[in-house]
């Protein structure tokens, strides 16, 4: 049976999340409904990343399999019955054995703060109209990459068998009165990207020093790190496949 990649992004305001919970409005749930209602059977999506309820996407991916053949205007019909915080852009044709998590080799993060009220970014960032010192952030985020166990900023109860990540890039970029922290890694950790960011800004503003931060880092306690940072201040920016993932665009 042809397998097929759907890519999505989605303001998470609304949602309990990425995937299907019980008694819980989720994008997977949505996504379901509308291939449903649209080609009137059930559809069992798998995806590529868990976001926590509040978390945003510009990109993500569920995979599932279908005889049903897709075309483009079918892409415009499921956007129809879409609610307007939740697009698909593209459905890919892949392998049969490819798989939307496991096949994924990196993700890219992205946290925003801003520092003087902006009813744009609201709901979309972190508000923290307070003094930083940036230079303790960029020495802080040089630490995260030079780093590999993350168990200190992941939340407890998680089933993985390890806390190893390994980060290819940690860094702030500031643009005017908005901080945004990227990050990128071949995986990540529960609540992992909102802790690196509120334990680091707790070193922007003197309530921990650069020597607490990479304390905690080499701590190896779980969960000891500060998990402050809303989660609408988070986005999901990439998911990276190997090459050849994708076989040809729907046509």
């Amino acid at each position: 049976m042809p397998r097929y990649f759907i890519e999505l992004a989605y303001k998470g305001t609304n949602y309990s999340g990425f995937q299907i919970q019980e008694n819980a409005m989720t994008v997977q749930e949505k996504v379901e409904t509308a291939f449903q209602v649209f080609f009137r059977k059930r559809f069992e999506l798998t995806g590529s990343s868990r976001t926590d309820a509040g978390v945003h996407a510009l990109q993500n991916y569920f995979h599932f399999d279908s005889d049903e053949p897709v075309n483009p205007r079918h892409i415009y019909n499921l956007n129809a019955l879409l609610p307007n915080d939740i697009v698909i852009k593209q459905i890919l044709p892949v392998h049969q054995n490819a798989h939307a998590r496991f096949d994924a080799v990196a993700r890219q993060y992205r946290y925003c703060i801003y520092r003087t009220k902006n009813p744009f970014l609201h709901d979309r960032g972190w508000y923290l109209p307070f003094q930083l010192q940036t230079p303790h952030l960029h020495q802080c985020a040089k630490l995260v990459q030079e780093h590999k166990n993350f168990i200190a900023f992941s939340k407890v109860k998680t089933q993985v068998k390890n806390h190893d990540c390994q980060i290819s890039y940690s860094r702030w970029v500031e643009s005017e009165d908005v901080l945004h922290y990227e990050v990128a890694a071949n995986r990540f950790l529960r609540g992992m990207v909102r802790a690196l960011t509120s334990t680091m800004i707790r070193v922007a503003r003197g309530t921990l020093s650069i020597q607490d931060f990479e304390n905690i880092l080499k701590s190896g306690i779980p969960a000891s790190a500060d998990f402050s940072a809303p989660a609408k201040g988070l986005f999901l920016e990439k998911v990276d496949y190997p090459e050849g993932q994708f076989l040809t665009e729907i046509s």
